[in-house]
C-alpha cells in the first residue's frame, strides 16, 4: 500500500507520528464510455468558456462565485490556511463507542506508526482497548477540516471520518405521521421470520453478484463478442417473480417462513454430536453388564 497522508497523533502531551492508508478499495469492473456507433472512446476536455481553449489541469485554479464577483483561489492560497499546514490529528475526546452513529461514517484510513514511535503507538492502542471508547479526533486533510473516530482494528488503529452535522440530512417523511394498526398475529409470524434468519454476520459469506456477473459478461464477449446470446448466459430463473402478486401482508409472512422451512439447512459438525452420545450410551451400558458376557463366553468355550 502507498500512504496518502503524514500526520502525527496527539495524544494528550504524547506525540505518535504516522502514515495514513486508504482502508478500503473499490472491486468494480473498470469500465469507459465509447460510442455506441463505431466504438471510439469517449473523451472529456477542460475548455475554458472565455477563451475556448483545452486548459491542462496543471493550469486549474479554484473559485468562488457568490453570483456578482468571482474570487480566485491559487494553490498557494489554498496552502496558506493554518489547518492545511497542520498536520495534527488532535484527540479531541474518548467517548463510548456505541455513541458514534454509523450513519456518519465515511471514509476508512489505516494508521502505520514510525518505528522509532512504535510504544507510544501501542500505549494508545491498549488505552483504547481497555477503556473500550473510541477517540475523537480532529484534522485537516485534503483541504478539508475532518472530524473522525479513531478506534482499534486487531493490532492496527484505525481512522474513520466522520460526517458534519449539516451533512447528515433529516427524514421527513409525512407518511409517518400515520401509524397503522399491526396485529399481534402479524406481529408473531414477523417474529418467526426474523428468527429462521436469524445467524452471525460473516461477510465473507456474500458476494457481490453484479459485478460477478459483470464479469462474466466481459469474458463472455471477449470470446464470442456481438454473437453472444445473453439470454442464454442470464436467462431468468424459475424463482424470479414467483412473489410478486404476494399483496396480503399475512399471505406474504406466512409464504416467507414456508419457503425458508423449505430450504435444506447446511450441514454442520454440531449435527455429528448425537451419534458420539449415543455411541458413549452404549459403550456405558456395557461396562454396566459385565456380568452377562463372561458367561457367554464360557460356554462358547465348552461347546469348541
Amino acid at each position: 500500500m502507498r500512504s496518502i497522508w503524514k500526520g502525527a497523533i496527539s495524544f494528550g502531551l504524547v506525540s505518535v507520528p504516522v502514515k495514513v492508508y486508504s482502508a478500503t478499495e473499490s472491486h468494480d469492473v473498470p469500465l469507459h464510455q465509447v460510442h455506441a456507433k463505431d466504438g471510439g472512446r469517449i473523451r472529456y476536455q477542460r475548455r475554458c468558456e472565455v477563451c475556448g481553449e483545452v486548459v491542462a489541469y496543471g493550469d486549474i485554479d479554484k473559485a468562488y462565485d457568490d453570483g456578482e464577483q468571482t474570487v480566485v483561489l491559487t494553490e498557494k492560497d489554498l496552502k496558506s490556511l493554518p489547518a492545511e499546514r497542520n498536520h495534527e490529528i488532535e484527540v479531541v475526546e474518548f467517548v463510548p463507542a456505541e455513541q458514534v452513529d454509523l450513519l456518519r461514517l465515511d471514509k476508512s484510513y489505516y494508521l502505520e506508526p514510525e518505528g522509532k514511535t512504535l510504544k507510544q503507538y501501542t500505549l494508545l492502542r491498549r488505552a483504547l482497548e481497555d477503556s473500550d471508547r473510541t477517540a475523537i479526533v480532529r484534522f485537516a486533510l485534503r483541504q478539508k477540516t475532518r472530524l473522525a473516530a479513531l478506534r482499534v482494528r486487531g493490532d492496527v488503529l484505525l481512522l474513520q471520518t466522520l460526517l458534519w452535522d449539516d451533512e447528515v440530512r433529516s427524514p421527513a417523511f409525512d407518511v409517518l405521521k400515520e401509524t397503522p394498526r399491526i396485529s399481534e398475529k402479524e406481529r408473531d409470524m414477523a417474529a418467526q421470520l426474523v428468527e429462521s434468519l436469524a445467524g452471525d454476520f460473516d461477510s465473507s459469506a456474500f458476494t457481490d453478484d453484479y459485478q460477478e456477473q459483470l464479469r462474466t459478461l466481459v469474458e463472455a464477449k471477449l470470446k464470442e463478442g456481438d454473437a453472444l446470446d445473453t439470454d442464454a448466459t442470464f436467462g431468468q430463473s424459475e424463482d424470479d417473480g414467483e412473489d410478486a402478486e404476494v399483496v396480503d401482508l399475512m399471505e406474504a409472512l406466512k409464504r416467507s417462513i414456508d419457503k425458508k422451512k423449505a430450504t435444506p439447512a447446511k450441514k454442520s459438525t454440531p449435527a455429528k454430536a448425537p451419534a458420539k452420545k449415543a455411541a458413549a450410551k452404549k459403550t456405558a451400558a456395557a461396562k454396566k453388564a459385565p456380568a452377562k458376557k463372561a458367561p457367554a463366553k464360557k460356554k462358547a468355550k465348552k461347546a469348541s
